[in-house]
């Protein structure tokens, strides 16, 4: 069945304007699925309020560079991640705990932002990736070891 109609099918203003508070809104939260921006990220691991996690494969961290040790990364490959840093896990590193504030970094931010998200389903509450990744570090001029 084909449906016809004079005009073209757009939503109303009213509607267009709910989406935009709501995008906003989205945009706003601070979730796994957002991330943090790189400068927060450099800020609170100086502060030791947060930890940097590197999940770039070795070859991608000595093409690109890694962070700096000022801000005492954690390089754990992506694929031993969940059971690295899941609290229950008998192979979890010693900062593994449920409040431990964890920022995943990958090269663009892609990945990371899934990471964190299954962190935060292993019970680690306040896991986030980095926005932009370690492409937008980089491009912001933050500090990068070779």
């Amino acid at each position: 069945m084909t449906v016809t109609t004079s005009a073209p099918l757009a939503p109303s203003p009213h509607v267009l304007d709910e989406m935009t508070w709501q995008s906003e809104l989205f945009a706003s939260l601070s979730t796994p699925l957002h991330g943090m921006s790189p400068r927060a990220a450099f800020q609170e691991a100086l502060w030791g309020r947060a930890t940097l996690v590197d999940i770039r494969p070795q070859a991608q961290r000595m093409a690109f560079g890694c962070l700096p040790d000022a801000v005492s990364p954690r390089a754990v490959d992506r694929t031993a991640l969940a059971w690295r840093l899941d609290p229950a896990s008998d192979d979890r590193l010693p900062i593994a705990a449920r409040d431990l504030r964890v920022v995943v970094v990958c090269q663009e931010g892609h990945i990371s932002s899934r990471a964190a998200e299954t962190l935060v389903r292993l019970g680690v509450r306040h896991a986030t990736g980095m926005a932009g990744g370690f492409a937008a570090w980089q491009a912001l001029g933050l500090p990068v070891a070779a």
